[in-house]
């Protein structure tokens, strides 16, 4: 098997060995029920507070603003049906069309209970129609507004902080999925920034799978997703999975380093070479804004060929990319995002996503750099629309 090279971290990333040793001990010493009255789980719920404290020191809240959950989508899809239950099916929706599915679905089932769902559109290069979401907040009645911080596709940073404070003036319940924000963004500020809900999952930054959270702001009307316990302060029950909270709060801990240390710098700088040496191939362009991203995310087409193509030869040679959403992998289907964003035909299918992170070094760029020119050369040379020249026709639609 060839080396890996691994740049798919917006789909999962590397349990940091940090993490990885931190959870250790709740395996085989300190494995008790952290809801339990007896001493042996008294420490254990004490170590699970230590760690609720780390991530509410990451996101600047309070520690028991912090409800634990499976995953960002858990987490999602409680802030989306717990505020709409709470405030009554009189309520508006509003969303944005670029959504991850973990958004999008929710919102599709409340419209089909009669919940009126309003899907603001983005320009090419994936930005908020902010004229139309201040439209959609002029709307009367009890309004819920949820927005992702960063797409998990394009890296494309929506304006939250004005988006919260808007919903704020408008007496709307904003929440943000901030799954792939939370630990590359330092405006991620609970002090700062009104949003009233927040989700993100662990294992985006470095903690495992099987761990989210949802901030809810103190005072937030939003019913419990899960009954049966009094776990989380009665608000998802459940008993605590005290193992990857612990890990969640390392991360955490981690990502705050980060945030700090010039890390992200660094990513950028190798996201910005990976960029560059792509462009290079003739007919490839970058989808989404260039300056309003997430430091480590690139969104490139090639356009006559197919993404999925590329991926299987890119995976001959040990590199792991996405043609966008792990969540949506196995669909034909083109994504939402890009078509939402205007992205010609030609290029639509032919896009891929490499998004890094700390363990992403100038090899993992150099092997891609490497190996993609021949790629989308043979592809193009087989493609009925294209040549491996890079001179490929007109809209293939034009034909028909």
């Amino acid at each position: 098997m060839s080396k890996l090279h691994y740049l798919d971290n917006n789909a999962t990333t590397k349990p940091a060995p940090e993490v990885v040793e931190a959870m250790m001990p709740f395996f085989t010493e300190r494995w008790g029920n952290a809801s339990s009255m007896y001493e042996f789980g008294g420490r254990v719920h004490a170590d699970m507070e230590a760690a609720r404290a780390k991530v509410a020191a990451l996101l600047r809240c309070e520690p028991d603003e912090i409800v634990f959950t499976s995953c960002g989508s858990e987490s999602d899809n409680n802030a989306i049906f717990g505020v709409a239950e709470a405030l009554g099916p009189s309520t508006t929706v509003i969303t944005s069309a670029v959504e991850h599915p973990a958004v999008l679905q929710p919102c599709k089932a409340l419209e089909e209970r009669g919940f009126r769902v309003v899907r603001v559109g983005v320009d090419g290069e994936g930005l908020l129609d902010m004229d139309a979401y201040r439209a959609a907040l002029s709307l009367p009645g009890p309004k819920l507004a949820t927005l992702m911080w960063a797409n998990n596709e394009t890296g494309v940073l929506f304006p939250i902080p004005e988006c919260a404070a808007l919903a704020k003036a408008a007496g709307a319940v904003f929440h943000t999925d901030a799954t792939q924000a939370v630990g590359k963004v330092s405006a991620i500020d609970a002090s700062a920034v009104p949003f009233d809900m927040l989700s993100f999952s662990g294992h985006k930054i470095h903690a495992p799978k099987g761990i989210g959270v949802l901030y809810i702001r103190r005072g937030t009307p939003v019913r419990p997703f899960l009954l049966g316990g009094h776990q989380e302060r009665s608000r998802r029950a459940g008993t605590e999975n005290v193992p990857y909270i612990v890990g969640l709060g390392k991360a955490c801990e981690l990502a705050a380093a980060e945030l700090r240390d010039g890390t992200l710098d660094r990513v950028a700088a190798l996201r910005d070479r990976l960029q560059a040496g792509l462009l290079a191939i003739p007919d490839s362009r970058v989808n989404g804004s260039l300056a309003h991203r997430l430091p480590n995310t690139l969104n490139i087409s090639f356009s006559w060929i197919e993404g999925e193509a590329m991926l299987y030869h890119l995976g001959d040679a040990g590199i792991c990319a996405s043609s966008g959403s792990a969540c949506t992998s196995g669909s034909l289907d083109a994504s939402h995002v890009l078509r939402a964003m205007g992205v010609p035909f030609t290029a639509l299918h032919g896009s891929l996503r490499f998004s890094l992170s700390r363990y992403t070094t100038d090899e993992d760029v150099d092997a891609v750099l490497r190996v993609m020119p021949g790629i989308v050369g043979t592809l193009r040379s087989l493609s009925p629309f294209g040549h491996g020249d890079g001179d490929g026709p007109s809209d293939p639609l034009s034909r028909r």
